[in-house]
């Protein structure tokens, strides 16, 4: 009678097969995280049909899987009005609208300890404290209109805010938050075929700067 074979041996499971099978499952981890937060990064360039720069928009939300933007631009003169959406999957977003308006500096803002105000090129601009929004203001007669027939004066208006968290601390997505307000101002002026021109600098001063 034959002698039974013998069983084989198990697999021997080295120190470098394992660390070699957890560098591929860090790997693959990191390319799903990867994949589920790169939405911000494929936006064009700049957003909202050009007026805004991809980067001021990743400064203000968080990660996201998707992301995408609608940019509408309706009637002219005193009644021009731009608007746009920034949206992502993981819920927070940002939307932003620029109207010609009959109204004054003074009847427009009128600072107090509840918000922070800075001015620059014509531009003025100002963020609550206590909410993720931020407006501008910049003299403006629209295509079409004659100055003289402003009750106060004609300027864009522009406000700009946050629908849900933000990134980063109150204060940097507040700078972030007007920066893409200023930059909106700076493209809509042009939609809007304000009368004039004016040299916008490249930013406006930074809150705490100014404070």
């Amino acid at each position: 009678m034959s002698a039974p074979p013998e069983p084989k041996a198990a697999p021997e499971y080295t120190a470098k097969t394992l660390v070699i099978g957890l560098v591929i499952i860090l790997l693959a981890g990191c390319a799903v995280v990867a994949y589920f937060n790169k939405g911000l990064y494929l936006l064009p360039d700049k957003v909202c049909d050009g007026a805004v720069s991809r980067d001021v928009v990743i400064r203000i939300l968080p990660r996201t899987r998707t992301a995408g933007y609608e940019a509408e631009q309706h009637n002219e003169g005193e009644d021009f009005h731009f608007g746009c959406r920034v949206d992502t999957s993981a819920g927070p977003l940002i939307s932003g609208r620029a109207d010609i308006a009959d109204v004054s500096l003074k009847t427009w803002h009128t600072p107090d300890d509840d918000s922070v105000q800075v001015a620059a090129g014509g531009v003025e601009a100002f963020a609550e404290l206590d909410s993720d929004t931020s407006n501008t203001y910049v003299p403006c007669v629209p295509r079409g209109a004659e100055a003289g027939d402003a009750r106060e004066s004609y300027a864009l208006t522009v406000e700009v805010g946050v629908i849900g968290k933000g990134r980063g601390s109150p204060a940097a997505l507040r700078q972030a938050v007007t920066d893409f307000a200023y930059q909106f101002t700076v493209h809509a002026y042009d939609l809007a075929g304000c009368q004039g021109t004016r040299k916008f600098p490249d930013e406006l001063p930074r809150y705490e700067a100014a404070g």
